[in-house]
């Protein structure tokens, strides 16, 4: 039976990638207002190098921490996420990001002083992952277009313009872009195998927001154990536009140049190969299997967040 708890905590840690887009600002509030509400931190660190971060929650860990309080933005969340899942600690996102999407989805608020405020009055929750090639991501996981987008989309302009640099990076991106074929394979006999001839992208989303607010389909979510999978075809460039207003809303799944389907698990084969970006970064290519990992991770939320329960305890 699903039940919910308040957040529970004997020891715990504060980590910020302070090259977030508003980390280095948010650090010390951050500290200040957990230790304010009786969070019983034992460490903090502010972190310039991103690349720190897997060692340092290994640390806090292997130090008794059971929970880890995680300023940055989506990608300092999946940086981290191979560590704490399977495992006893509690995550707590402090949204520092450009696009904040896994915080989207799980209801945390951006506000600072708020989201260490769920820390102490709010409840806990277990979500699922994607993963591929034992890269674990919480968001989405695409491949074609959006590694363009994502090649465009340089620091220097999140930090200038936040959100709005996600259209503008697209839009560079889909100039002269170069379609592939793509078949998608489905192990558990859910599907029959799909074949596009032209393909432009294909996503497969284990979270309900992505790249900003972009929905992955009306009814996706976090806790439904599966991941959504959508390819879009080559088209006019005004298909292409009415897909992308739809995105906000996740009813571009219904375009007639978009195959979509849920699914547990997934093989996408590609010709040629293509780089596959999990989460912001290129970790891995096609072809590639992706599957859901039910109830993988323990994340801190709002009281009233409607995004997923406890259904496993804490070890």
């Amino acid at each position: 039976m699903a039940t919910t708890a308040t957040v529970p905590c004997t020891r715990a840690a504060l980590i910020v990638n302070t090259g977030s887009r508003t980390g280095a600002q948010a650090f010390a509030r951050a500290e200040q207002r957990l230790t304010a509400l009786g969070v019983p931190l034992v460490d903090a660190f502010g972190l310039r190098d991103a690349a720190r971060l897997p060692e340092t929650v290994e640390a806090v860990l292997a130090d008794g921490c059971d929970l880890v309080v995680l300023g940055g933005g989506d990608g300092t969340v999946s940086a981290v996420v191979d560590q704490l899942v399977g495992g006893r600690a509690v995550l707590g996102v402090l949204p520092l990001g450009t696009a904040n999407d896994f915080a989207r989805t799980m209801g945390i608020p951006d506000d600072v002083d708020a989201a260490c405020e769920v820390l102490r009055s709010g409840k806990v929750v277990d979500v699922d992952l994607g993963v591929a090639d034992g890269n674990y991501f919480v968001n989405v996981a695409s491949l074609g277009l959006s590694v363009a987008v994502s090649r465009a989309l340089s620091h220097d302009l999140k930090r200038r313009l936040g959100a709005a640099a996600y259209p503008i990076a697209t839009l560079k991106a889909y100039r002269g872009y170069a379609p592939f074929r793509a078949r998608l394979e489905f192990p558990r006999g859910d599907h029959a195998a799909i074949d596009i001839a032209e393909a432009m992208q294909v996503a497969i989303g284990n979270g309900r927001y992505y790249g900003g607010g972009n929905v992955m389909s009306p009814d996706a979510g976090i806790d439904d154990q599966s991941l959504d999978v959508y390819a879009i075809a080559r088209g006019r460039f005004r298909d292409h536009l009415a897909i992308v207003s739809a995105f906000r809303s996740g009813r571009f799944v219904e375009h007639e140049l978009v195959t979509h389907v849920a699914t547990r698990e997934v093989v996408v084969r590609t010709d040629p190969p293509r780089h596959i970006n999990i989460d912001g970064e290129v970790v891995t290519a096609t072809p590639e299997v992706f599957r859901v990992v039910h109830n993988g991770l323990h994340v801190a939320v709002p009281q009233a967040s409607t995004a997923a329960r406890l259904e496993t305890e804490l070890p």
